[in-house]
């Protein structure tokens, strides 16, 4: 299951007890924020992609969506979201769950600019009910990410 191998990857940085898990769905990002009791542009969702032939997540705000032009411009594709039967089987988390910790090895993580506003965001732990406040440090430590990139729209400084 993947929420045990999320918890189980954050035990080993003494961070387990910060993965939080509800008794309500978390799987978008309305749902999240409401069990969150945050704003929804706090939380960090997972978008998955295909790029040649393998799977890659960008980690974006939950108020930004995909700007075709600046996806293509930075990945040198057209943006093609995973089904939902890829999602499980290339990125190792189900949808709802899906998350840039403990993915499948070769997964390539990027963060959003539309993160860099917050202090501390909530991104998935691999369940469509679990979440974990981490800085925007914190992310980049732990996320694994290959680099920042500027891929959104619809959401603004605040």
């Amino acid at each position: 299951m993947a929420i045990e191998r999320v918890k189980e990857y954050f035990a080993q940085f003494g961070m387990g007890d910060r993965v939080r898990e509800f008794d309500v769905s978390s799987a978008t990002v309305e749902l999240a924020a409401l069990a969150l009791g945050c704003e929804p542009c706090r939380i960090a969702k997972t978008l998955s992609f295909l790029v040649d032939g393998g799977a890659i997540l960008v980690v974006a705000a939950g108020d930004a969506k995909i700007d075709n032009p600046k996806y293509k411009a930075q990945f040198g594709a057209k943006a093609k979201m995973l089904t939902h039967d890829e999602v499980e089987r290339l990125v190792g988390h189900g949808v709802g769950g899906v998350c840039p910790f403990a993915a499948k090895e070769g997964v390539a993580v990027y963060l959003d600019e539309s993160l860099k506003r917050f202090r501390t965001v909530f991104p998935a732990c691999g369940s469509a009910n679990s979440a974990i406040e981490l800085t925007i440090e914190e992310l980049e430590r732990y996320s694994g990410f290959s680099s920042w990139v500027d891929v959104c729209k619809g959401w603004t400084e605040s």
